[in-house]
């Protein structure tokens, strides 16, 4: 009996303060190509995402619209939801932080265990408050007196709260991102943590008055007057969406996270509280955490101001899910800043989609329909063919390892070079003149460039979901997983579905 590996990892958990951006969408679209990778490996699959709503700044934007806070979080919530589904995340798990039932057991949990090990203590305290970041910062952290993140002059908070003691774990912490036990990708992430760790970790204050959250939040056990810090609740969803505190053994088969994939701005979060946390519960690290950068907007920063927020749901609606899938995943570095133009996701469409993989299965779909009505002839590859299937059985390896890697802009760039390898092909092998000598003349080319078809369909269902079960469809067979790749496993005899077009010209 083969042993199914388990394989677990989270998107962040987004305040819910205001509706997506294409940021969000961007990390929701990394995150479900690394999932569906794992998932035609043959892993068991574990994906979780949420809201996390139990934040000041949700608070505010309530106030703001002259609602409860309880009904912006449901709302905006469901928005989040809704474009998880839309742009094809594939989770298993969507938590709402605010939701008693699922979550609150195990943060409590989580909070007791904390106090358990002597890390807990409580003191008056002053300090500067940014409500964006919902973080207190340091005066040597703000050039020019603002929030580096937000841009804004954090407020004066004085007021006495409980705090976790960070210090202790100053040590652990440096040793274990320095030897990648807790793997910080890339390595520009990994030495902007360590360089934070070695300034000197400070103990930070882990809950609010329930006067500051405005009664919302998880109580701190033990103490009605005090709101637990939103940063130890949200943190504590990458426990609770596995079951911790209500479904030990669906906790236990899936922790710890292999992958936490987050943005740049929330690194501090995860890189240093958050194993703190982990380490004074007892509890096993995560073994990587994903840092992807921002997404500016034909060169600006988005902003209300500007007016270039960009509204993910709008794209989908006009070019549909995989070309917006395709340009965060070709056109955006994986783990630094990228750009986004409505221009160019057009061109890469029109110029890369549908003229490569368009090209490559409707080309190769019509001639074996036209001339073999749509039956795959017997044949056998010749030594150049083989030759050609070496060399794209080397492609997989590359994109395979890149994968492995988690650099998932190189592996899309391989992909498409497996497609314009197989349109190489396709174009030096001329089956429209060898026909004209006998079917069985351009038969072997055609078997070789079905089955081409088939691995690109493999290739890009991490990446392109619906375009690669489109192409299963034309082919007429079941999705494959990852193992059948460079295996001539579409058969002579075999027939095929009705041609489509993949990609529209736009």
């Amino acid at each position: 009996m083969i042993e199914i590996s388990k394989f677990y990892l989270t998107t962040a958990i987004p305040y819910v303060n205001a509706a997506p951006h294409i940021g969000h969408a961007l990390e929701f679209v990394q995150t479900d190509a690394i999932a569906r990778y794992h998932r035609l490996l043959g892993n068991d699959v574990a994906l979780v995402t949420g809201a996390d709503e139990n934040s000041l700044k949700n608070v505010h934007a309530a106030e703001a619209k002259g609602i409860s806070t309880a009904q912006l979080c449901e709302q905006n919530a469901e928005i989040f939801k809704q474009l998880a589904e839309k742009i094809g995340l594939s989770y298993t798990d969507f938590l709402r932080t605010s939701i008693k039932e699922s979550h609150w057991p195990g943060v409590n949990r989580l909070w007791e265990l904390l106090a358990k090990s002597g890390d807990i203590y409580k003191k008056k305290y002053t300090g500067l408050y940014c409500v964006g970041c919902e973080s207190f910062y340091e005066e040597s952290e703000l050039p020019e007196g603002v929030c580096p993140e937000h841009n804004k002059k954090p407020e004066i908070v004085e007021e006495e709260n409980y705090f976790f003691k960070l210090s202790r774990y100053q040590d652990e912490l440096e040793s274990l991102i320095e030897t990648n036990e807790l793997q910080v990708l890339p390595e520009t992430r990994k030495n902007e943590v360590l360089s934070f760790i070695r300034s000197g970790l400070q103990d930070f204050s882990i809950s609010r008055s329930v006067a500051r959250a405005k009664g919302w939040g998880v109580p701190v056990p033990g103490d009605e007057s005090q709101i637990q810090y939103v940063w130890l609740d949200a943190l504590g969803t990458y426990l609770t969406g596995i079951g911790y505190g209500t479904n030990e053994e669906k906790f236990k088969k899936y922790w710890p996270a292999d992958v936490h994939v987050i943005g740049k701005g929330i690194l501090r979060f995860h890189a240093v509280y958050w194993p703190a946390f982990l380490l004074s519960a007892g509890l096993a690290l995560p073994k990587t955490i994903f840092v992807h950068g921002y997404i500016t907007v034909e060169g600006q920063k988005m902003s209300k101001s500007i007016g270039n927020i960009v509204d993910p749901f709008s794209l989908i609606e006009k070019y549909g899910s995989d070309p917006l899938r395709y340009y965060f995943l070709s056109e955006v570095p994986t783990f630094a800043d990228g750009d986004f133009s409505e221009k160019l996701l057009i061109e890469k469409n029109n110029n890369e989609l549908a003229a490569n993989i368009g090209n490559l299965v409707n080309r190769t779909m019509v001639f074996l329909t036209n001339n073999y009505a749509g039956e795959i002839p017997k044949a056998e590859p010749s030594d150049s063919e083989n030759t050609f299937l070496d060399s794209q059985k080397a492609q997989i390896e590359k994109i395979t390892s890149l994968l492995d890697e988690l650099k998932l802009k190189e592996a899309m760039e391989n992909i498409m070079a497996f497609s314009s390898n197989a349109n190489k092909f396709f174009q030096d092998q001329e089956p429209w003149k060898k026909i004209k000598e006998g079917k069985e003349k351009a038969a072997p080319s055609l078997y070789v460039l079905i089955n081409q078809v088939k691995d690109l369909a493999i290739l890009l269902a991490p990446f392109l979901p619906n375009t690669s079960a489109s192409i299963f469809k034309q082919l007429g067979t079941e999705p494959q997983i990852w193992e059948e790749l460079g295996i001539l496993s579409i058969n002579a005899g075999h027939r095929l579905g009705k041609p489509e077009i993949l990609f529209k010209k736009l």
